[in-house]
């Protein structure tokens, strides 16, 4: 046997090899990988050509929403029109050129009602939405990963969801003046309670993976290992439910206005728009003071939930290449 090896060896020819020297900056490159998370994220996420247009339409609503008072030849949305001739108001005016989508019942300008509206009700979600998941997430890593706490919480959720939200905003409108700021109190004390629940769920399926309980045995602060271990796992969860919180909440807006608890009248928001087009509906002259409110509503939970899921599909890294 050594003698064939030594026979194999005289065979090779040496000038096919060359001798590679030691080189210390190669040396340091020789874990380096440009792999980004979030680029990688971003490149599934273009590859979704629905979502990309969709992404683009709402930027594109959310922009002119800001941008619409602004304008030349706007108008006030909570100024009431007079006839200069006759001095009566300019009630249920139909779209034309003067007001592109119309006049409502007291003759103000539903074009400059609904993108102030808008505005309002995009304001609410985002900050409803935000607080839902800065609150949610964080308690909800707490309680399924601080087991003595699990108990304590626990009980409290219990009895915190038990109570309607509808209970918790009608006793808000008589403790305080109804409000803007009294409508966004009122949907963050019992909104983030699903997002706490959904995390605690997520949060003890991976607690006691084996890099968790090294991480424990190594002695690293709880905090860390919730940022650095857990969270990172649920991103694409919490991106979704994110997406998700603030369409939920401008719904839920529109609907606390429809049944009498939503903000002051002379408040322009979607609700407002949404319950006062309700009220005109049967009379098919009218309907467009319903109509126009509705579909701004549509598209912007439609696309807050399109969107939604798209980013929640790209963020998982099994569709990472």
């Amino acid at each position: 046997m050594a003698k064939v090896l030594k026979d194999a060896a005289e065979k090779i020819d040496e000038t096919l090899f060359t001798f590679a020297g030691y080189d210390a900056k190669d040396a340091e490159r020789s874990g380096y990988s440009n792999y980004s998370y979030w680029r990688s994220t971003w490149n599934v996420f273009l590859k979704n050509k629905m979502a990309l247009v969709i992404l683009i339409l709402l930027a594109t609503v959310l922009a002119f929403t800001f941008v619409q008072p602004y304008l030349p030849q706007q108008k006030l949305p909570t100024l009431i029109h007079n006839d200069p001739e006759t001095g009566f108001q300019l009630r249920n005016v139909p779209p034309g050129k003067e007001f592109i989508l119309g006049t409502n019942s007291i003759g103000q300008d539903l074009w400059a009602r609904l993108w102030s509206g808008t505005r309002t009700s995009l304001f609410i979600g985002f900050v409803v939405g935000l607080f839902e998941a800065g609150i949610g997430i964080a308690i909800g890593a707490i309680w399924g990963y601080v087991r003595w706490l699990d108990r304590i919480i626990t009980e409290i959720y219990n009895v915190w969801d038990n109570i309607p939200s509808t209970v918790v905003l009608v006793l808000m409108t008589y403790i305080l003046r109804p409000s803007l700021s009294t409508l966004i109190i009122a949907m963050c004390i019992t909104g983030w309670l699903p997002m706490a629940k959904l995390i605690r769920n997520l949060v003890l399926i991976i607690r006691d993976r084996e890099y968790n309980l090294a991480s424990r045995c190594l002695g690293t602060p709880t905090h860390r290992i919730i940022v650095k271990n857990i969270l990172p796992y649920l991103v694409s969860v919490i991106m979704m439910r994110l997406a998700l919180a603030i369409p939920y909440a401008i719904g839920s807006e529109v609907f606390l206005t429809y049944i009498g608890l939503g903000l002051p009248v002379d408040t322009p928001s979607l609700g407002n728009l949404v319950n006062e087009g309700r009220r005109l509906m049967m009379a098919p002259s009218m309907r467009y003071q319903l109509i126009f409110p509705a579909i701004m509503v549509s598209v912007i939970t439609i696309s807050f939930y399109i969107l939604g899921n798209a980013f929640a599909d790209a963020s998982d890294p099994r569709n990472h290449v």
